[in-house]
């Protein structure tokens, strides 16, 4: 594992652990620190988080993030041992939120398919004539 490596897995449980159980903001929601993006010097990292809740939700945990960069910043260095503690800047990570969508939308699907047209027919909704994996056959006659 790489000093990048463990230091962006380090911001990440420290941030983690900072809002949890450190920050009393009532702005905060049900955060979850997702992962970290340092630049290669790591002077500067980009933090992403996921708040479980409507966009309102989302909106009042970011400025409160924000409101505490410095808190978290000065917490961070005195238990990560750096010769340079990172700028910090809060990201929101909406994958999750995508991800669900995307499930919805192939169970949707899936439900569709279940409960549509028989799955044997074609593109015109005509039944095929042939068999699955048998050849088609050929309408011409052999001579011998």
């Amino acid at each position: 594992m790489s000093r990048y490596d463990r230091v962006s897995e380090a911001l990440k449980r420290e941030i983690g652990n900072i809002i949890h159980s450190e920050l009393k903001d009532p702005r905060l929601g049900f955060i979850t620190v997702t992962r970290v993006e340092l630049t290669q010097d790591l002077r500067y990292a980009k933090v992403f988080f996921s708040v479980l809740g409507k966009e309102e939700e989302h909106k009042k945990s970011k400025e409160a993030l924000d409101s505490a960069l410095g808190f978290i910043r000065r917490l961070i260095a005195q238990r990560i041992r750096l010769r340079f503690v990172p700028e910090i800047s809060f990201r929101e990570d909406r994958s999750a939120e995508y991800s669900i969508r995307i499930q919805e939308a192939l169970d949707e699907i899936k439900e569709l398919n279940a409960s549509g047209p028989s799955c044997d027919r074609g593109r015109g909704g005509e039944k095929r004539k042939e068999g699955r994996g048998e050849p088609k056959k050929s309408s011409r006659q052999h001579k011998e």
